[in-house]
């Protein structure tokens, strides 16, 4: 006799009582057997009748099942589809700031639309330029609308990152000046114009406290940065 064929006479050995009794000692076997539950034909509901009310309906169940993962799924692909949207719309409007940055016709119309321009066209509340300066004239920029910090104060907030998302946060004065108030989250980022100019960041405050929170993709604002960087370059002639 083969090993087949022993463990069809095991099997057909079984009584119900004793398949009921392994069930019970094991109440974990569908769960880690799913596919049981294809080989099995679940009863309907039971009636009073035929003294069955006690009987779970495995259909009943199955299907209930199957509209909870549908549920879950539509969920999950909505979700899917708000973010590929999401990150379309900033891809989108982060193109339309490197275009208008190239428009600029002198370094004054330059900083005013990082300083301006941003805010309005990447959604956001306020936009902000802060470089450092060690008390002496910053080399290289002296527009209005860039706010000046002391020495080391970037590299400490931004703690190594070239990129920092905050949400449900309070706006520093720093920063923001008198727009500290409205600001609830964040965008910091790093840019390091050249060897010869002070640390720098580009600063988006917006009132809504979860427009910007750790976690988000970074790479079109780390994008936008660099195009800074380079702008800021060609414009003072400065290497890099």
């Amino acid at each position: 006799m083969t090993d087949s064929q022993e463990n069809m006479t095991d099997a057909a050995s079984l009584s119900a009582d004793e398949v009921i009794a392994y069930l019970r000692d094991n109440p974990k076997f569908l769960q880690k057997n799913p596919q049981a539950c294809d080989l099995l034909i679940p009863p309907k509901t039971g009636n009073k009748k035929d003294g069955t009310k006690n009987v779970a309906d495995f259909q009943s169940f199955m299907i209930d099942r199957l509209k909870s993962d549908k549920e879950k799924v539509l969920e999950t692909t909505q979700v899917l589809v708000e973010n590929v949207r999401s990150n379309m719309n900033n891809q989108q409007r982060i193109q339309k700031v490197v275009l208008r940055l190239l428009e600029a016709r002198n370094f004054d119309e330059f900083i005013h639309i990082i300083t301006m321009d941003l805010s309005t066209m990447l959604d956001t509340d306020i936009s902000v330029l802060v470089v450092e300066s060690n008390g002496d004239d910053i080399p290289h920029i002296t527009s209005n609308g860039i706010r000046v910090l002391p020495p080391g104060t970037i590299d400490s907030w931004m703690n190594g990152q070239d990129v920092l998302l905050q949400s449900n946060i309070g706006g520093l004065e720093a920063i923001y000046g008198g727009g500290a108030n409205l600001v609830q989250s964040q965008a910091l980022l790093r840019v390091d114009i050249s060897m010869d100019t002070p640390p720098a960041i580009l600063a988006f405050g917006s009132r809504d406290p979860m427009m910007f929170e750790d976690g988000q993709g970074t790479e079109m604002v780390a994008f936008l940065a660099r195009v800074v960087e380079r702008a800021f370059r060609q414009w003072l002639n400065l290497p890099r």
